[in-house]
C-alpha cells in the first residue's frame, strides 16, 4: 500500500491554512510599519523634546534690550535738548498703551496670542508652506516668539536657535501673563528710524506720545513692525504704497476680530495717517548743541557714571543752559561769522567764534557756542585755548595789587626794551609817560603792564599764579616779563571763570552744564555741589574789577556795553603777528553773568582776521549783542565801590615822575630802558596793540573819574590817593 502524502509535494505542505498575498495585502503591511515606527519615533522624539524642555533655561536677556533712552533737557526742565541711547527706547507700561496699538498688533502679528501656549503651529505650517509657494514669505511666529527673539537670541537663521526660540517660547508662556508678554514686547520690539518699543516710535514718526495715538497712527506703526526698512514711508513711494497694504491688512483684521467696526474701518481705510517731517536719529548730536551734550557726557563720566548708565540707563538730565541765551549766543556768534566773512570776501565757515557764559555766582554754565556742527568739526572753540591778547593783562593787575601796587601808582608808558630782548616793547606807535596802573588797564598800554611785572620779585611767575587761583588752566605759559600780552593761551570758558571770579568778589567756582539728574523712578542721582572758594583775596578783587569798568566805561570796551545798562568789568584782547590779527577777544563779566567771546580764522582762509582788526572789532560787537538777551529783566546790581588797601609786597613804586615829563629821564628798577621812537616802530611778537585810536562802536561814557569808597566792616573810611 503507497502512503498517499508521499505524492505531496512539500511547499503544498506549508502552504496549508494560508491566502495569497495580494499587492494590497502588501502596501497596507507596509503602511502599518511605518505608522509603527513613526508612533515610536513620535513617542521617542516626545521624550526627547520632553527632555531639551526640562534642560532649556531662560538665556540672559540681550544687553541691549535692557537699555532705555536717556533724555537731555534745558534749564527749564521742559523743553528736551535731545537724546543718549544705546538703542532709542523708553519703556512704558501696558496702562499708558492705547488699547488701539494693544488690538491691532496681535490682529496684525498673532491673532491667536491670547489663546495660545507662545507657539503656534498652524503659523509654522503657513510660513514653511509659504517658502514654496508664489507668495511672498510670511511669519510664522508668535508675539511671544518674536520678543524671545529680540529679547535673548540672535537673529541667525538657523535650526538650533529656531529650536531654542520654540523652547524658550513654551517657557515664557508657562511663566509670564499675557499681558506681560505684551507690554514687553511692545516696548522691545524696531520700528526702524533707530526707534525701539512703542514710546521711541511714537515720538520718532509722529512726535508725540503713545498714550496719545489715535486709531489710524497706531495701525500704522503696528504694521511697520512686519518689516521697518521696507515699510517706512519717509523712505519714498514704493515704501508708502507697501505700508499701505499691510496697513490696510491689518485694519481687516481687526474687523474680524471685532476690535473695530467696519464704519471705523472704512473712515480710515482708504489713506494713511500723516506722517510730519521730524528730525531723523542722526540729528541728536547735529548743530551747536553737539557740543553740550559732549560736554553733558563728560560731566557724567567725572561723576562716576559709566557709558551704560549714560547711555541706557533711562536717565533724566536737567542741564544748565538756558534756552533763550543759547539761541542768543549761537546767533552772535554766527553773524560775527558772518560780518568779517562778508568784509574779508571769505567764507563764514573758515571763521571760528566761540561763547561761554557762566553764572557768576554757581558757575552753572548758562550758554555756550563751540562751533556750528559737532558732527562736522568735533572741536569745540569754547573750550580749545587760544592765544588770550590783552585779556590776560588782568591776572598781571590782580598779582600787582596782591604785591602791593594800587591803581594809582605809576608805570612806564612809553615804548622801551627788556635787557637782552632784540625787539622794543610797544603801545602799537604811542607813547603815554608815566601812567597809573587804572589808566595802564583802561588803555591797555602794553608797556605800563611789562613794567610793572618787571617791578615785582619773581613777577611772571606771581602773574601765572594769580591766574591759576582765578580759575585758569595752564597750558605752557612762558614765565616771562611779557606774559601780560597775551602770547599765553586760555579757552573761553577758563576765561569767563576767571572774570566770574573776580566779579564774585574772589570766590571761585567750578564751571558745569548738568542741573540734575534723575533715575527712571524719579529719585535724584546727581547733582552738582556748589561751593565757591576764595581763592582771590576780597580787596584784590573788588579793586580789579574796578579797574576793569574804565575798560568799558572809557577805554578800548566800550563797544560791548553799548545799549547795556548794567556795569560791566571787561577786557578787550587781541593777538597780533606779521601786521595780522590772530584772534580777537572780550570777556567781560556783570554781577551776575561772566561770558567770553573769541573770533580766529581757520587755515582754510587766505588770511587770518586781516589788519586793524581788534577786540572791539567784532568779538566786543557778538559779546554785547548776547548779553542784552542774557541780561533782560535781571536785576540792576552795581559792583561795590574800591577799597584801600594796605598790602606789602615785594613791589616798590618808581620814583614819582615830573608833572611835565612824558618820557622817564631813569630807566624803571627792573631794567626797562625807556626810547623815545622817531618813527612808528614795528611792534614786537607777540604783542596786543590796542590803544584808546582803536575803533569802537559805542560814544565815549560819561564815567566818573571818582567812584565812592565801599569800605569792609571794621576798616577805615580813606579814599587811597595818588602818589605824587
Amino acid at each position: 500500500m503507497t502512503d498517499s502524502s508521499q505524492g505531496t509535494p512539500p511547499s503544498a505542505s506549508r502552504s496549508t491554512g494560508r491566502k495569497p498575498r495580494t499587492p494590497g495585502r502588501i502596501v497596507l503591511s507596509i503602511l502599518k510599519w511605518i505608522v509603527i515606527v513613526g508612533v515610536a519615533l513620535a513617542v521617542i522624539g516626545a521624550g526627547v523634546f520632553g527632555v531639551l524642555y526640562a534642560r532649556q533655561g531662560i538665556p540672559n536677556p540681550n544687553t541691549d534690550f535692557q537699555t532705555n533712552l536717556t533724555s537731555v533737557y534745558y534749564a527749564d526742565g521742559q523743553e528736551q535738548m535731545s537724546t543718549f541711547a544705546v538703542q532709542n527706547r523708553v519703556s512704558i507700561p501696558l496702562s499708558e498703551m492705547p488699547q488701539t496699538v494693544k488690538q491691532s498688533v496681535v490682529a496684525g502679528e498673532n491673532e491667536t496670542f491670547w489663546e495660545d501656549p507662545g507657539i503656534s503651529i498652524a503659523g509654522l505650517m503657513r510660513a514653511a508652506a509659504s517658502l514654496v509657494g508664489p507668495k511672498d514669505a510670511v511669519g510664522g511666529s508668535t508675539i511671544t516668539q518674536q520678543y524671545v527673539k529680540v529679547m535673548y537670541l540672535t537673529q541667525e537663521k538657523t535650526f538650533t536657535r529656531k529650536l531654542t526660540e520654540i523652547l524658550v517660547s513654551l517657557k515664557i508662556g508657562q511663566e509670564l501673563s499675557k499681558e506681560d508678554i505684551l507690554e514687553r514686547y511692545l516696548n522691545a520690539v524696531y520700528f526702524g528710524r533707530g526707534a525701539y518699543g512703542i514710546q521711541a516710535a511714537s515720538q520718532a514718526y509722529f512726535g508725540v506720545d503713545a498714550k496719545d495715538l489715535n486709531l489710524a497712527q497706531s495701525v500704522a506703526l503696528t504694521a511697520i513692525i512686519n518689516s521697518p526698512n521696507n515699510l517706512d514711508p519717509g523712505r519714498g513711494e514704493a515704501q508708502r504704497r507697501d505700508l499701505l497694504e499691510r496697513y490696510q491688512y491689518v485694519l481687516n483684521q481687526m474687523v474680524k476680530l471685532k476690535y473695530i467696526t467696519d464704519d471705523q474701518r472704512a473712515q480710515i481705510y482708504t489713506a494713511l495717517p500723516d506722517f510730519p517731517a521730524l528730525d531723523s536719529a542722526e540729528s541728536r548730536w547735529g548743530g551747536p548743541k553737539g557740543h553740550l551734550l559732549k560736554m553733558v557726557q563728560d560731566e557724567l563720566k567725572g561723576a562716576g557714571f559709566d557709558d551704560a548708565q549714560i547711555q541706557g540707563g533711562g536717565l533724566r538730565i536737567t542741564t544748565t543752559i538756558d534756552k533763550t541765551m543759547q539761541d542768543a549766543a549761537v546767533s552772535a556768534a554766527q553773524d560775527q561769522a558772518n560780518r568779517i566773512a562778508k568784509a574779508q570776501n571769505q567764507d563764514p565757515n573758515y571763521y571760528h567764534p566761540a561763547i561761554a557764559s557762566i553764572d557768576t555766582g554757581t558757575g552753572a554754565i548758562l550758554a555756550m557756542y563751540g562751533g556750528p556742527n559737532y558732527t562736522a568739526d568735533y572741536t569745540n572753540y569754547a573750550t580749545t585755548p587760544r592765544a588770550a591778547g590783552s585779556t590776560f593783562k588782568p591776572w598781571a593787575l590782580v598779582a600787582g595789587l596782591r604785591d602791593g601796587a594800587s591803581l594809582t601808582d605809576r608805570f612806564n608808558g612809553n615804548t622801551f626794551t627788556l635787557k637782552g630782548e632784540p625787539k622794543p616793547i610797544t603801545n602799537g606807535g604811542h607813547n603815554y609817560g608815566p601812567v597809573t596802573l587804572e589808566k595802564a588797564t583802561t588803555s591797555s598800554i602794553n608797556t605800563a603792564y611789562v613794567d610793572l611785572v618787571t617791578q615785582m620779585k619773581d613777577g611772571p611767575q606771581k602773574v601765572i599764579q594769580a591766574a591759576l587761583d582765578a580759575g585758569l588752566t595752564n597750558n605752557k605759559w612762558q614765565a616771562t616779563a611779557n606774559i601780560p600780552l597775551g602770547s599765553a593761551e586760555v579757552s573761553p570758558l577758563e576765561a569767563a571763570r576767571g572774570f566770574a571770579t573776580l566779579a564774585n568778589e574772589g570766590r571761585r567756582t567750578t564751571p558745569h552744564i548738568i542741573a540734575q539728574v534723575t533715575d527712571m523712578k524719579g529719585q535724584v542721582v546727581y547733582s552738582p555741589t556748589i561751593n565757591p572758594e576764595q581763592t582771590v583775596e576780597n580787596d584784590v578783587s573788588i579793586n580789579a574789577v574796578n579797574a576793569l569798568l574804565g575798560v568799558t566805561q572809557d577805554g578800548t570796551g566800550q563797544a560791548a556795553v553799548a545799549g547795556l545798562k548794567y556795569e560791566v568789568a571787561g577786557k578787550t584782547g587781541t593777538n597780533f603777528s606779521n601786521g595780522e590779527t590772530l584772534a580777537t577777544w572780550f570777556v567781560g563779566a556783570t554781577r551776575q553773568i561772566s561770558t567770553a567771546f573769541v573770533l580766529t580764522a581757520g587755515p582754510e582762509a587766505r588770511s587770518n582776521l586781516g589788519r586793524n582788526t581788534y577786540g572791539s572789532t567784532y568779538s566786543a560787537v557778538g559779546w554785547n549783542a548776547y548779553m542784552k538777551v542774557a541780561m533782560a529783566g535781571k536785576d540792576k546790581i552795581d559792583f561795590p565801590a574800591p577799597v584801600k588797601q594796605t598790602r606789602k609786597g615785594s613791589f616798590t613804586a618808581p620814583p614819582a615822575p615830573s608833572p611835565t615829563a612824558t618820557v622817564p629821564t631813569a630807566a624803571p628798577t627792573s631794567g626797562a630802558q625807556p626810547t623815545t621812537p622817531t618813527t612808528k616802530p614795528e611792534p614786537a611778537d607777540p604783542v596786543d596793540p590796542e590803544d584808546p585810536t582803536e575803533p569802537t562802536d559805542a560814544p565815549t561814557s560819561a564815567r566818573p573819574t571818582t567812584r565812592p569808597t565801599h569800605t569792609p566792616p571794621g576798616k577805615p573810611t580813606t579814599t587811597p590817593t595818588a602818589r605824587p
